[in-house]
């Protein structure tokens, strides 16, 4: 097994720390590090490809288990397109392996490269989560590896509690080892997608609204910088897979090299693209980026219908190779994105709230995008019967307090409004602000099922101590 000492940062930079990580390639060498922690009188904190934006998988002073090694594909039935995956898989394994047979995965996030544990421990969502919920959702079944060395396989029927715990449960109840889950049967390699152009939030929310019933994929990219009338303009990609039959050639469009991202944009090769964008990356440069991509949409809204790819469509972030460089790769730098999901009732005036008061905080997202979704019944779900706004603010030293300060605005609203948060991309919330959006039952059954499974303690992380700690806090203190 691997070991090393190395720095470990969340995946927006803003939080980091050096710790020891261990590399386990087997459910026994697992089982060997959580002694050897015990023993050593310290903590774990599991960790894959460290997607997560914040401090989900970022240590409090102990070691890291790094459980990538871990990704053996142990099956894949080509009747039914169920997947039986080591923890350790990625997105990006399981897609290409399974596209070629005519399946692509159920759900996936913005980018191809989270652990199949990690889109479990944190229930990720994706475009199409009003029509078929989070990867939780569409999860058969898990084994956990408990830190007494317990392997317990869970379902909705065997050790249900834990299933509906350990998904979304951020990794500090059990090691998730086996992920076995349900993937879509497709006809093609390629969707077809629309660009509607909006002028403002509520044409966005009554177009999606009208379309989820026949829609495969929605998803909205909002103009943060667009105020009064126009505030929460932006555009709308309306995605459907192809029909049996509809394409002509599928056995070559269903191909992964008929998938892969560009190698260049505008001639430039991808990998650098991330230092043009730093010259952008100010309020005036994207304040005008933001504007110039408002009316490349309303240009796309014109032109119909067109194809592009599924890796295409859906992974947008991977697209620009370490676009996220462009906030600055110094200490301090980075970015945090502050997702908010609300009830169907109050979304749209919150939202609206959100973006004016950011801005009059002088905080403007850099990026907002936009989703409808609907309820699961995970413990410590964020999913709700509304809608979804995720918004990207720049960190840097001198602005960290102030923009912490305006999050706690920001979730004051939230919170009065009945919405909830997505551990996967927090960094600012504090206890009270777990108290107040989640059952105090569910928490209560959430710790009780912790001191059960792990009464040591073994398992941390910074994000367990920030939300769960008797601060009082409403948002976290600035790092």
């Amino acid at each position: 097994m691997k070991r090393s000492y190395e720095y470990v940062e969340g995946w927006g930079m803003a939080t980091g720390d050096h710790a020891r990580v261990l590399r386990p390639r087997s459910i026994d060498e697992v089982r060997a590090c959580f002694e050897g922690a015990r023993e050593q009188g310290t903590s774990l904190t599991l960790r894959g490809t460290g997607c997560s934006y914040g401090d989900a998988s970022q240590p409090v002073g102990g070691h890291v288990l790094d459980l990538t090694r871990m990704n053996q594909m142990l099956g894949f039935d080509p009747a039914t397109g169920v997947a039986d995956l080591e923890g350790g898989v990625t997105i990006e394994q399981l897609w290409k392996h399974g596209l070629p047979l005519g399946y692509w995965p159920k759900v996936v996030s913005g980018t191809m490269y989270p652990t199949v544990a990690g889109a479990a421990a944190m229930n990720i969502h994706g475009k199409n989560n009003y029509k078929v919920g989070t990867f939780g959702d569409n999860t058969l079944e898990i084994d956990v590896l408990l830190p007494n060395g317990e392997l317990r396989t869970c379902n909705r029927e065997q050790n249900s509690d834990l299933f509906h715990a350990a998904i979304g449960g951020f990794g500090v109840l059990g090691c998730i080892t086996r992920v076995k889950t349900k993937t879509t049967r497709v006809h093609s390699g390629e969707l077809e997608v629309l660009g509607i152009s909006c002028h403002d939030l509520e044409e966005m929310m009554t177009y999606i609204d009208a379309h989820t019933h026949e829609a495969d994929y929605l998803v909205g990219w909002i103009d943060c910088f667009a105020g009064r009338d126009a505030a929460g303009r932006g555009l709308i990609h309306h995605a459907r897979y192809l029909p049996e039959g509809v394409d002509p050639n599928p056995a070559h469009s269903l191909r992964v090299d008929q998938q892969e991202l560009p190698t260049s944009i505008l001639g430039f090769p991808k990998g650098e693209v991330w230092r043009i964008l730093r010259l952008f990356n100010h309020d005036l440069g994207m304040r005008l980026v933001n504007a110039a991509k408002h009316q490349a949409g309303r240009l796309e809204g014109h032109k119909g219908w067109y194809r592009q790819s599924h890796a295409g469509f859906n992974f947008l972030l991977d697209y620009v190779p370490n676009w996220k460089y462009a906030y600055g790769r110094r200490p301090g730098h980075g970015l945090i994105q502050y997702q908010s999901f609300l009830p169907k009732e109050t979304a749209h005036a919150c939202f609206l709230e959100l973006l004016a008061r950011s801005k009059a905080r002088g905080h403007t997202s850099y990026l907002g995008v936009f989703k409808r979704h609907r309820p699961d019944p995970f413990w410590m779900t964020h999913s709700v019967d509304g809608w979804s706004l995720a918004l990207d603010f720049k960190v840097t030293p001198g602005s960290r307090a102030s923009l912490w300060a305006c999050c706690d605005e920001l979730t004051r609203i939230v919170l009065d409004a009945g919405g909830k948060f997505y551990f996967a991309k927090d960094l600012v919330l504090g206890q009270r602000a777990m108290v107040e959006a989640f059952p105090e039952g569910r928490r209560e059954q959430f710790l009780a099922l912790k001191r059960e499974t792990d009464p040591e303690g073994l398992l941390d992380t910074a994000l367990f101590r920030r939300i769960f700690s008797t601060s009082g806090e409403l948002t976290a203190p600035a790092l």
